[in-house]
């Protein structure tokens, strides 16, 4: 089992960084495989970021890859999500998830574990 909670979720400006925290709870946490999703109002859950279990290889959705940074360190069971260039467009709830594949990280339904998330709101 893994317990997963989001942080560091607000409201900024556009342009604006912010720093999202994951932090995990439970057994072998540097087993797993970790991933950012976010969900705007009606709208479904989108991958957004992944990171295997050892930090060797990273993926990340066009629509955020070089303005948003994952890493995880495994000394603090925490995985993190550097948001730079922030836009409107990033608005939604932030969740990470967990799972011992190491594959099919941009996939919502690989993920076991998930967190509640974190609210991320860009203005403009």
């Amino acid at each position: 089992q893994v317990q997963l909670v989001e942080s560091g979720g607000e409201l900024v400006q556009a342009g604006a960084s912010l720093r999202l925290s994951c932090a995990a709870s439970g057994r072998s946490f540097s087993s797993y495989s970790l991933g950012w999703f976010r969900q705007a109002p009606g709208k479904e859950r989108d991958f957004v970021a992944a990171i295997s279990w050892s930090g060797g290889s990273t993926y990340y959705a066009n629509s955020v890859k070089g303005r948003f940074t994952i890493s995880r360190d495994n000394g603090k069971n925490t995985v993190y999500l550097q948001m730079n260039g922030l836009k409107p467009e990033d608005t939604a709830s932030y969740y990470c998830a967990a799972d011992i594949a190491a594959y099919g990280l941009r996939d919502r339904s690989t993920y076991e574990y998930w967190g509640q998330g974190t609210q991320v709101t860009v203005s403009s």
